[in-house]
């Protein structure tokens, strides 16, 4: 068991940046045209899941500080590299800005003329499953591509196995 948080938001960032890490390293074996090819789920391609996930931490983030939107990054255009490297300045800012409040912190959010309301606790659950939603994706595309031995990703695999 890796040295381990107890309180539940910091295992799911902590447990989110592991399984994010496994899911690259297993990507860095693929082509580019693996990495691209197209599948009917999630965001069609693992490099079109693995940049929706980053975008839409980073558009969380934005919704923790009040803050007007990033626009979208373009799931395209991005090398696994690129990926990696704003990795982690995403989710330090994530990170940062779902700590900064008590988690039953309220927060009003307007989106295509719709008003929402949130705690920054919802977000913390949701930015995290998310993610493990659309890892699970990239599994799947993995397994298609053949991939025998995928990348450890569940949270009993990082309770066990996490360094």
């Amino acid at each position: 068991m890796p040295t381990t948080p107890s309180a539940p938001h910091l295992i799911l960032f902590a447990h989110d940046r592991w399984a994010n890490a496994k899911l690259y390293d297993a990507c860095a074996a693929l082509s580019h045209e693996q990495f691209t090819q197209t599948f009917p789920m999630g965001c069609g391609s693992i490099r079109n899941n693995l940049v929706h996930n980053l975008s839409a931490t980073r558009g969380w983030t934005n919704v923790l500080n009040e803050t007007p939107t990033h626009d979208w990054l373009v799931e395209d255009a991005y090398t696994l590299e690129q990926i990696r490297d704003m990795h982690d300045e995403i989710y330090d800012a994530f990170e940062a800005a779902a700590l900064k409040r008590p988690f039953d912190t309220i927060i009003h959010r307007e989106r295509n003329g719709q008003s929402y309301t949130f705690t920054v606790g919802s977000i913390i659950t949701h930015v995290t499953t998310h993610a493990m939603h659309h890892r699970a994706q990239c599994l799947n595309m993995l397994r298609q591509l053949g991939f025998t031995e995928l990348p450890m990703s569940s949270g009993m695999e990082w309770m066990l196995y996490a360094e």
